[in-house]
């Protein structure tokens, strides 16, 4: 619970502000009465100043009350109470439903045999909880099965990581693969990558866990619900059976099982054999022995999960837009937890309850949005973006003519400190937007001036990772996207200790990280729902495609490979870029009401909100065709260099310098000049003859 300090602090300021800001109200309605009607600045500053720390708070309170896996009883309450929320404010609400294949563990243990006969099973639940509430440590969709072998530790489990075993002598097959999480490869790469070298099975532990939590995962490879691969899991829709070699191939051939970095040093210290690498040892946080194994411990690990279907709920509101209903700014977040989530998701789960209040009180000061807002709460995140992503397969159309942009928060709150990721055409507004929003740290400051220092200047990152519900909207569907979110690590992701008593006891005791988000957020859309002409400039976006280029230029030095088509395409894009910004600053300034101009503002901005489309490949990404976006989108070999393009990045890494890897990657050239041409022509909106 809050500290008293805390009440106090909420109760005094909230209901203060609350008296002040609706004696302003009623002068405001009065004077509208009497006078013009309120402004969209108007508008705009009144969402900044109907923040509450306290509202805030108690959202959250309320969502993390109880654990709420996907697929279980609680994450339905879950799901009526943000549906409940939407109704009380009379915003129109719906649910959608899918039933999708989840997975649940039912058994596990793993159990060291040491030389000298004795025998220890490790702890594998959490301490201070119970297993009948909050799900016991498991990956979703590992297979079941039991393994016995000697330990041996696989560092991250990367391709160089393999290789320096080899050097060391180190035999892994058949083995138990210890590994510890990071170093850029997914939990299915992970494994997938010490299935391929004979590992029996994988351990796999968080470094800097909180009291021996124990980091919950999915090992699914790819998006979506594995029974309905690229179109919508619909009731009495078609599903594959789970036997069928599409959906088979997304699962790994071999078990493995989290568990804590205190059982991880168990093991790590028993281990003997030859020493690890110095910058193993190095960056190794937990205690060892300084040895890679194998053994001389044996491990018998079991795990026994099972894989059934299971009923996921999204929830929407929709403020429908008065002047271009048919055009969408979606605002998202993933409502389903490992446990209770207090960080990951329900931090955002709360901001999109505070944004639906404050769209509501516009509203009833008589706002109407230009252009429809829908707010969206996913289910199924944690699966593998399931929900986000079946309803994106299935309103694919509408969402590729319609959508404007797709903004989504997930983590709102883990810490201190700004971090945004976008597509480069929002870059200007974000920066814009950042100057209105008062830093959650820092008394008298902005956010922008706080996050510009911390990083020398502006630092947005880009959206190349498949690690929230951005990522069908973006790489699926070609919308442009917003991910972001306050702190960058917290050490109790997805284990049993993200409640509400850590994020009040560390990542945001007072809640201000929450105002500022949620101030980011709404605004955002607030802009994008509001203005006129579009607030997007691609000018960034052919700058970032140049950097991009000179960073593949020195990656291929000395190779026989021409990214002349990427550079003539990439000039293209800034051309169109800068010829629309001049019609833009005449449209501003063009001030008339009449049809014809309301009609080149609307050609205009369809120009703005389609050329993000111009980046998608109907073929997709070799070997990962359902991602789309040649720009932005996960590499097959996650320890690729290259956090872009990625389809050249796959290209690269199959490469071994000869004529016929070169003829390959030179065509994923082609292939992604292409589409930078393509967005280039869809920003000019002309045809070409």
């Amino acid at each position: 619970m809050l500290h008293l300090c805390s009440n106090l602090h909420f109760s005094i300021k909230t209901w203060s502000f609350l008296f002040i800001f609706f004696i302003l109200a009623f002068i405001t309605t009065v004077n509208y009465h009497h006078n013009s009607p309120p402004t969209s600045l108007f508008y705009f500053n009144t969402f900044i100043s109907s923040a509450t720390n306290y509202t805030l708070a108690t959202y959250l309170r309320h969502l993390t009350l109880h654990p709420h896996l996907a697929g279980t009883t609680p994450s339905l309450h879950t799901a009526l109470y943000v549906k409940s929320h939407f109704q009380s404010l009379n915003l129109q609400t719906h649910v959608t439903n899918y039933t999708v294949l989840l997975s649940y563990p039912l058994f596990s243990s793993v159990i060291l045999h040491f030389p000298n006969g004795s025998v220890l099973s490790l702890t594998l639940a959490e301490p201070g909880f119970s297993l009948s509430e909050v799900v016991k440590p498991y990956h979703a969709y590992s297979p079941s099965g039991s393994a016995y072998g000697k330990p041996c530790f696989l560092n991250y489990g990367r391709e160089k990581d393999y290789i320096a075993l080899g050097a060391n002598g180190v035999k892994v097959k058949g083995c138990v693969g210890i590994v510890r999480r990071g170093g850029g490869l997914s939990r299915n790469e992970m494994v997938e990558k010490a299935a391929a070298r004979g590992v029996k099975a994988v351990l796999m532990f968080t470094e800097g866990e909180f009291e021996g939590g124990v980091e919950r995962g999915t090992v699914m490879s790819g998006l979506g619900d594995p029974l309905s691969p690229g179109w919508g899991g619909v009731e009495n829709g078609e599903k594959l059976r789970i036997d069928d070699p599409l959906v088979m191939q997304r699962f790994p051939s071999i078990q493995s099982l989290p568990i804590s970095m205190k059982s991880a040093e168990i093991i790590l210290k028993s281990l003997e054999g030859p020493e690890m690498p110095y910058e193993w040892r190095k960056s190794l946080r937990c205690s060892s022995s300084g040895r890679l194994g194998p053994g001389p411990i044996m491990i018998n690990f079991t795990y026994e999960g099972e894989k059934k279907m299971a009923t996921v709920h999204n929830v929407f509101a929709v403020i429908r837009g008065s002047q271009e209903p048919d055009r969408f700014v979606l605002l998202g977040n993933h409502r389903d937890a490992w446990t209770y989530g207090a960080v990951d998701p329900n931090s955002g789960t709360a901001a999109l309850l505070d944004i639906a209040r404050r769209y509501v009180l516009l509203m009833r000061l008589g706002w109407n949005p230009r252009r429809t807002i829908i707010l969206c709460s996913w289910d199924a995140e944690e699966f593998g973006m399931i929900g986000s992503t079946e309803w994106v397969e299935q309103n694919l159309v509408n969402l590729g003519s319609k959508s404007v942009a797709y903004l989504n928060v997930d983590c709102a709150v883990q810490g201190p400190g700004f971090f945004p990721s976008t597509t480069p055409q929002f870059d200007y507004l974000l920066t814009e937007i950042t100057k209105k929003v008062n830093d959650p740290d820092s008394e008298g400051t902005t956010l922008y001036e706080r996050w510009t220092a911390a990083n020398r200047g502006i630092k947005i990152q880009r959206l190349s990772g498949v690690d929230s519900d951005f990522s069908p909207f973006l790489h699926h569907a070609g919308v442009p996207s917003v991910d972001m979110y306050y702190g960058r690590d917290f050490p109790v992701y997805h284990t049993a200790f993200d409640s509400y008593n850590w994020m009040v006891n560390f990542g945001d005791p007072f809640f201000q990280r929450h105002v500022a988000v949620t101030g980011v957020w709404g605004l955002l859309a607030f802009r994008l729902a509001e203005d006129p002409i579009l607030p997007f400039n691609y000018l960034p976006y052919a700058a970032e495609l140049q950097d991009y280029t000179r960073i593949l230029s020195k990656l291929l030095e000395g190779r026989n490979i021409s990214l002349h088509p990427i550079t003539a395409a990439t000039q293209e894009l800034a051309a169109a870029a800068k010829e629309t910004l001049d019609e833009v600053k005449k449209l501003k300034e063009d001030k008339a009401t009449d049809e014809h101009t309301a009609l080149k503002r609307r050609i205009l901005n369809d120009r703005l909100m389609f050329a993000e489309r111009g980046f998608l490949d109907a073929e997709g990404l070799q070997g990962r065709p359902w991602f789309k976006h040649m720009v932005y989108g996960p590499r097959n070999d996650g320890e690729s260099e290259l956090d872009f393009f990625p389809g050249i990045a796959n290209a690269i890494s199959k490469s071994s310098g000869g004529g016929e890897q070169n003829a390959a990657i030179q065509h994923d050239i082609w292939r992604t000049a292409r589409a930078i041409q393509r967005a280039a022509h869809a920003l000019k909106g002309e045809l070409i003859t």
